[in-house]
């Protein structure tokens, strides 16, 4: 094969969760092969015989992969590293666990492998009693096993050793007087090579003085296991952007470079290409200026390949036709699902549940679940209702529209205006929200400065503002007009994704694009709302809206002044959107995991408008004739269903009513009272009166559920506890279709409300549901609602459920 110092650049499978599939493998090998990469690690930590069970030698089925694997590495150009993670729990001194370790690494190298690696990462640096008296300390008990392995398997020309101190912030007291790495760098055999990720677990950067400190300690050059792509940390983030942060002057220094990149097979197209490019700069020692490394030239070459790779029609579970020589061919690309409850990425410490991914298809692997008959009607359902793509996004509605039903508008609309391929701007976007774990991509910068301005800048639109300048509010509608437009972006970009043809790519990302479109979504209709409707007065105003106040390229973490790994905050992009919202500490309403069956309508929230109550009016008729059986005949009245459930609030407190719509029209809404109290009064004092005059008492029996329908609206305005008042001073209510098809629209909407609720001052709300409505009281409790009263509210039954803001 290769000469045997040649410098390793490739990557590595070490993250914690779902091991990749051979078929993925195999794909990442025509990839590696194509963009002159080198060598490939294998050490998965959710792999059993990798770390947990690594005394078990693998079965004859076992052997047959592995071989294979090995094989196919070969035959393009790679060398195989062959990982052992034995430190969690092996005996240094025991001479049982040694000959375990020989049998394990013997049998692998049976199968072909010539290159191995023993990793110590992640484990307590105590030792048992007879490690103790054994070894003079943690250090002399690693390289004493380390040493035996590798002459047992004949000084192999490529050796690995990851040690228990494998960057700078977990070396005590510093890297050069470490006694743990001192003592490996005088008794590790020079030939052996350390693993290194820089001075942090996911370095930013790679400094030349870092490195040659590092080497004066272990007396040798390190080999990069770089994490900077890994994203096994934290379930809402992904890192599509380019490799960065590495001059590759520093090869000079090194003895290799292998990426640790996203557990989503498929997100690491361009990661992997990019590291390709910086891999060939310097490789041919080219002084142009064309040949250096420049990571937007080789993201722009990365993107203009993945193009054409996205628009391809890979299924799950099956291979492109097109020719074996081109970058692009896939091969199965089964979603890499649960991420397991280990210590997070190759370096990291906390537990983190990976964001379930569900069928998305009927080509779906075999390990997931089938699609039930529910499911099939759904996406039937969906299928029958439209032929052709809309033509306008919902974000850019101004009401609901005019004339007809749902049923009605179906025949002509499409499911998503961008079904079909992905555009180079589209995927340019998505990129850009999911850049890098220290940096993020111009969209994302762009999202996250209008906003921040937006929210500071709010008192020049509100309610009672009067003495702004035009000049200043004309700013605050441009920008909230652009924020705007991206949000509609995201949204479209989200739809693209579901419909488009890659379905591989769609078990990948479909998560991520998920919780950042439904996260633009509540931040859209915030902002829509805060036009006119926000009180300067009010005394949370101040609180919530300068509580963060980052805005330019860097993350979180970064603009606090912290000097920390990314993992400190959480969630990316949508998790600072939903840090910059009034009610973003909640997590509960934003980190959910994704709708079973994924769906391509486009979705829109925004604040009510007049010209919306025809469609309300007959969307709440529709519900109640579906669930109380009646028959439309026994309505005399064709408001009175519309006036007793939406009426009050629309014609008293409409600014805190949101509506969800789609591409047919409206399909939900949420309605809130800031203060009950006060509402109440008004209601008494003008609703009820307009209500009696509007339904006069008629002899004729046939009007009779009229009656008790006014009848009931009186009851509605009964006096709550003031104990429950004290806490809870505001109230919704909340409808939406049945054939809504992604129910996380509706925790979305109601988001959207109680972001309006307490930038107004609410410190609490509360909803009565009928105790029979387990589906109800089972979605408000997930979002945080505790029940507060049952049957002691009203005169009639019923359970009421609240939660602070």
């Amino acid at each position: 094969m290769e000469e045997e110092k040649q410098f390793l650049c490739g990557v590595v499978e070490g993250f914690y969760g779902r091991p990749w599939s051979m078929d993925q493998r195999k794909v990442l090998f025509q990839w590696m092969q194509l963009w002159g990469l080198n060598t490939y690690l294998y050490g998965p930590k959710d792999d059993l015989k990798h770390r947990l069970l690594w005394r078990e030698v693998y079965s004859p089925e076992e052997e047959a992969q592995l071989r294979t694997l090995i094989v196919e590495a070969q035959s393009r150009g790679l060398r195989f590293v062959y990982a052992l993670s034995p430190g969690q729990d092996i005996v240094f001194s025991s001479s049982c666990d040694l000959t375990l370790l020989k049998r394990k690494l013997k049998q692998v190298s049976d199968l072909g492998c010539q290159a191995f690696a023993i990793l110590f990462d992640d484990i307590d640096h105590s030792m048992c009693q007879a490690d103790s008296e054994a070894f003079t300390s943690f250090a002399h008990a690693q390289v004493t096993v380390t040493n035996e392995i590798y002459r047992f398997l004949g000084e192999p020309p490529v050796f690995l050793f990851c040690p228990t101190e494998y960057c700078g912030s977990l070396c005590s007291p510093s890297v050069s007087k470490s006694p743990y790495l001192q003592t490996v760098g005088e008794d590790l055999l020079p030939n052996i090579t350390v693993i290194w990720t820089g001075s942090k677990v996911i370095s930013r950067k790679l400094s030349l003085d870092c490195l040659a400190e590092l080497e004066s300690v272990l007396q040798r050059p390190p080999l990069i296991w770089d994490n900077l792509h890994a994203n096994d940390y934290d379930t809402r983030r992904l890192f599509l952007g380019p490799f960065k942060g590495r001059d590759p002057q520093l090869r000079s220094h090194l003895r290799g470079l292998l990426l640790n990149p996203n557990c989503e097979f498929e997100a690491n197209y361009i990661p992997l290409h990019t590291l390709g490019s910086w891999y060939r700069a310097e490789k041919d020692d080219v002084k142009d200026e064309e040949c250096e490394y420049c990571p937007e030239r080789a993201l722009t070459a990365a993107l203009h390949d993945w193009m054409e790779e996205l628009n391809q029609p890979l299924q799950a579970g099956r291979q492109s036709t097109r020719a074996d020589h081109r970058a692009s061919v896939s091969s199965s690309r089964t979603k890499t699902s649960d991420r397991s409850d280990c210590p997070s990425t190759f370096r990291a410490t906390h537990a983190v549940a990976k964001l379930p991914v569900f069928p998305l298809n009927s080509s779906s692997p075999p390990s997931s679940p089938p699609m039930g008959k529910a499911e099939r009607e759904g996406r039937d359902g969906e299928k029958k209702r439209s032929h052709q793509p809309s033509q306008q996004l919902p974000g850019s509605k101004t009401g609901a529209p005019v004339g007809g039903g749902r049923a009605q508008r179906a025949q002509g609309r499409g499911l998503c205006g961008g079904k079909g391929l992905l555009s180079e701007a589209q995927v340019r976007l998505l990129i850009g929200l999911h850049y890098l774990p220290h940096e993020h991509g111009p969209s994302a910068q762009k999202l996250l400065q209008d906003l921040t301005w937006l929210k500071s800048n709010c008192h020049l639109v509100g309610a009672n503002s009067k003495k702004a300048q035009p000049q200043k509010i004309d700013e605050w509608h441009g920008r909230a007009s652009r924020f705007l437009s991206l949000c509609e972006d995201i949204a479209q970009l989200h739809c693209s994704v579901v419909g488009g043809a890659n379905r591989a790519v769609l078990y990948d990302l479909y998560p991520y694009v998920w919780d950042l479109r439904n996260t633009a979504l509540v931040a859209k209709a915030f902002i829509c709302w805060l036009d006119g409707r926000v009180l300067s007065d009010s005394s949370t105003l101040g609180s919530w809206r300068n509580c963060f106040h980052w805005c330019g390229k860097s993350t979180g973490p970064e603009l606090l002044g912290v000097d920390s790994e990314p993992w400190v905050f959480k969630g990316g992009v949508s998790g600072e959107v939903q840090m910059l919202l009034p009610i973003g500490s909640s997590s509960e309403l934003f980190t959910h995991p994704p709708p079973l069956f994924p769906t391509s309508r486009l979705y829109n929230i925004r604040p009510y408008h007049s010209k919306d109550k025809v469609e309300l009016y007959r969307m709440v008729r529709q519900l109640h004739l579906r669930t109380q059986g009646s028959q439309e005949s026994t309505m005399a009245h064709p408001d009175v269903i519309g006036d007793r459930c939406l009426g009050p609030c629309l014609a008293l407190n409409p600014e805190y009513s949101f509506i969800l719509e789609d591409e047919l029209g409206i399909c939900g809404c949420v309605l809130g009272i800031l203060d009950v109290r006060s509402f109440a009064k008004r209601c008494q004092a003008s609703w009820i009166p307009a209500m009696r005059d509007k339904y006069p008492p008629k002899g004729n029996s046939a009007h009779s559920n009229t009656q008790d329908l006014v009848r009931l609206m009186e009851e509605d305005q009964g006096e709550y506890p003031d104990s429950l008042l004290y806490h809870f001073p505001s109230q919704l209510r909340l409808d939406a279709l049945p054939e809504l098809v992604d129910i996380s629209v509706s925790r979305t909407l109601l988001t959207a409300l109680l972001s309006a609720l307490k930038t107004n001052g609410s410190q609490g709300v509360f909803c009565e549901v009928q105790p029979t409505d387990h589906q109800r009281l089972e979605f408000l409790t997930k979002l945080g609602f505790l029940e507060i009263l049952r049957g002691e509210a009203r005169s009639r039954e019923g359970v009421v459920l609240g939660r602070l803001l």
